[in-house]
């Protein structure tokens, strides 16, 4: 697995530190981070990628610092968003999976097999020409990974990319991030999601209050939420 680290990292957003002296090393397969509103943990995931600079610290993916090499990060780290209306662009649910590849210089050839191969994965292949913004909810979720995948990420990041689905896709969505052989950051508050996952991390006021394996990290976050163990 890519190694992730953040070192001594904090983010200020005006007045506000959201990010509050942050140490972690990422190696795991499956990583879960959840908190409350505010807490943070969106900050922290999106500095992953390069969405959010630290005010201080350091954060680095695969040797790369990102404050020097952002570009070369992002061609290794995928990032889901919770709304997959904010990463559609194209107008087809094809259009938008193959523009994914267009820094790629792929061979024409090679391109439409890769986007062909990922529209399959995700059960889009019936849909490929249809307008992406007429999908459901669930399977415009499913384009946004297949888009995400399609560039072959080692790293992929997803922030909340449940909230905003019924129960059944939710599942169908867990079950493909059950699958995926990368690396996998989770942000999210729905915690059946994190089921299966090697390490849960538990943000608060911007620092990490718990840190271990879900059942332990997640014991730890209902009792500070005051919800049912």
């Amino acid at each position: 697995m890519t190694e992730i680290v953040f070192d001594h990292v904090s983010h200020h957003f005006d007045a506000e530190r959201v990010v509050d002296d942050v140490s972690l090393v990422l190696r795991e397969h499956r990583i879960g981070i959840v908190g409350a509103n505010g807490s943070g943990k969106s900050t922290l995931a999106r500095m992953i990628n390069g969405l959010v600079t630290p005010t201080a610290g350091r954060v680095s993916v695969g040797g790369l610092d990102l404050a020097r090499h952002a570009r070369e990060v992002r061609r290794q780290v995928g990032f889901v968003f919770t709304n997959a209306d904010n990463q559609i662009v194209m107008p087809t649910v094809r259009e938008d999976v193959a523009f994914t590849l267009r820094r790629h210089k792929l061979e024409k050839a090679d391109a439409a097999a890769r986007v062909d191969a990922a529209l399959h994965r995700f059960g889009l292949h019936e849909l490929a020409d249809r307008p992406a913004h007429r999908l459901s909810g669930g399977q415009k979720q499913l384009l946004a990974l297949a888009s995400v995948l399609v560039a072959e990420p080692a790293v992929i990041v997803a922030d909340e990319p449940t909230t905003l689905l019924d129960a059944r896709n939710a599942r169908l969505v867990a079950e493909h991030f059950a699958e995926l052989p990368q690396q996998l950051v989770v942000v999210s508050h729905q915690l059946e999601l994190l089921d299966g996952f090697d390490r849960v991390i538990v943000m608060e006021a911007g620092r990490v209050i718990a840190d271990d394996r879900p059942d332990v990290a997640l014991e730890a976050y209902r009792e500070l939420i005051g919800g049912p163990r």
